[in-house]
Order: C-alpha cells, then structure tokens, then sequence
C-alpha cells in the first residue's frame, strides 16, 4: 500500500513537472505582453460597440500561436540556450523535453490557434498570425539570431505585430492606426533589448550570439539605443498628430519620453554598471505606461465605446 502511494505520488510529481515545462515553453510572460498590446488594437480600433467573444477568440488564437513560435524557439536554441546561465535550465536544453516532442507541442499550439482565428474570428487575422508565426519562429529563430547583429531590428518587426494583430481580429482590415501601433512597437524593440544584451553581454560571448555589443561594441551600441529612443519618442508623437488620441495621451507619452530619453543619456555618459539594466526594466514600465495612457485618452476624452458579447 505505501509503495503504491510512493508511485502514484512520484507518477503526480512527473506529471506535474511536465506541464510546468511545457508551460514554460511557451514563454508565458512573453505571451502575456504579447496579449497586452494585442487587447491595446482590439480596444483602440473601434469608437463604438465591440464584441467581448470576439475579443475572446481572438486573444485565445493570438495566445495559442505565440506560444506556438515560443515553443519552436525553444527546439530551435536548444544547442545555444545550454551554454547561457540564464537559459541552461530550459526543457529542451536540460533534455527533459525531447526536441520532437517539443516540435509535436508546437505544431499543436499552432494549429488550435490558426484553426480559432480562422473560424471564429477571420481568415485575415489568421493569415497575419501565420505569418508572424512564421517571422518569429523560423525566420528570426533559425535565421537572424545567429547570423546578423541586426537580429533585433529586422525581427522586431515580428515582435511588434501584436497591436495590429488584434486590431485585424476585430476590425478585419489593416489600418493607419494599427500601424502606428505597429511602428511604436518596432522602434522600443532595439533599445529594450540592446540594454539587456550590454548588461548580460558574458552571456550572449558564450553562446556565440552576434548581439550588438559583442560585434560593434559597447560604446557603438549606446549610441544606438540613444538614437533609437529619439526614433521611439517622436513616433509616440504620432497618435497624437493623426487624431488618434488627445492631450491625456500626449502628455503621457511625452513625460515618459523625457524619462526613456534621460536613461538613454545616462548610458553614454555615466560608467554606471547598473544603468543598462535598469533602462531595460524601464523601457517594459514604459511600454505598459504608454499604452495605458492611449487607452485611457481613448475612453476618457468622449469616444464613444462598449461592450457587448
């Protein structure tokens, strides 16, 4: 009796070990972000009613394929994740996770997802998800990492599509205003992710990642990220300018600009080893921030909107 209470107890730990690393798999923190900017386009592409069970539908399709491509980045960096301390305990890398199993779990997650976005939503919003499905997942993940310290810039493209992505699952058409959305998204990207790759550079030198602070240099790099965060806050400018959003917006976006900007300034003329890091948790701040703001400018300023299911 108690041996079988040992078996059944150990069969429940396995089995409780299992989801936990399937779940990790599909980067859920990622995906939540990733949810966050798409429910930003379904809310902002429409002044009047929307539907909560398309909103729904869409946001479980938009889930399931995201953490499809996470999945396929997982088997894909497995060899590169095992020699990174901060990725060595992933599933596929420790081989607690087959590769072909992983695979399997992937091409599951996709396909739920593409077959909800393309009955219960529209073909367009399942299109466009594939596509982003396959910009992350292949083209970054098997292509652009390894090979281009440019890897972030032309994969942020991918990475920024959430907005639209949930704009098309409602609106069923492609926008100025999503691509705005799309455009703010891209140009954060690489002083987001250049931050983190300057404070763990030791990480990406062991992994053979051609970041930009490894293939140009930490100075270079700097740079950069101060040049982008000019980029980023004159497009923030831009809802403002095309009659998106009102002053609640704007002043939003230009206090947390003078902030980003300030940190940006910092990195190039301070030593101080904690700033890259701390802009990087910054620019995550920043991002949920702003977009708070535009939602908030949307609903506070008089354009009209509901709910219904």
């Amino acid at each position: 009796m108690v041996r079988e209470k040992e078996l059944s107890l150990n069969e429940s730990a396995r089995q409780s070990g299992l989801i936990t690393d399937l779940l990790d798999m599909t980067k859920p923190r990622v995906v939540l972000l990733m949810l966050v900017c798409a429910l930003v386009g379904m809310l902002m592409s429409v002044k009047g009613s929307i539907s909560v069970t398309l909103m729904i539908y869409g946001l479980l399709g938009i889930a399931l394929v995201a953490g499809s491509a996470a999945v396929l980045n997982h088997v894909v960096d497995a060899q590169w994740d095992r020699r990174m301390a901060r990725t060595e305990h992933r599933p596929v890398a420790t081989g607690r996770i087959r590769p072909f199993h992983g695979l399997l779990f992937s091409a599951a997650l996709g396909l739920a997802g593409t077959s909800i976005l393309f009955l219960l939503v529209n073909p367009l919003a399942a299109w466009l998800n594939l596509a982003s499905w396959l910009g992350y997942g292949v083209f970054y993940s098997i292509f652009l990492k390894h090979t281009t310290s440019q890897n972030i810039v032309i994969g942020g493209l991918f990475g920024a599509a959430p907005p639209l992505l949930g704009w098309v699952a409602i609106t069923n058409s492609i926008e100025p205003g999503a691509l705005v959305l799309v455009l703010i998204i891209f140009m954060w990207t690489p002083p987001h992710f250049w931050a983190l790759a300057i404070d763990r550079i030791d990480d990406y030198e062991s992994a053979g990642i051609p970041m930009l602070p490894l293939t140009h240099g930490d100075r270079y790099t700097r740079w950069w990220i101060l040049i982008y965060t000019v980029l980023l806050f004159v497009s923030t400018l831009l809802p403002f300018l095309i009659g998106m959003s009102g002053w609640i917006y704007l002043c939003t976006a230009i206090l947390l600009g003078i902030v980003y900007l300030g940190f940006s300034s910092a990195m190039l003329l301070m030593e101080d080893p904690k700033l890259p890091l701390r802009s990087f948790k910054y620019s995550i701040l920043y991002l949920t921030v702003l977009f708070a703001g535009l939602l908030a400018d949307h609903y506070v300023l008089g354009l009209p909107s509901s709910v219904y299911v």
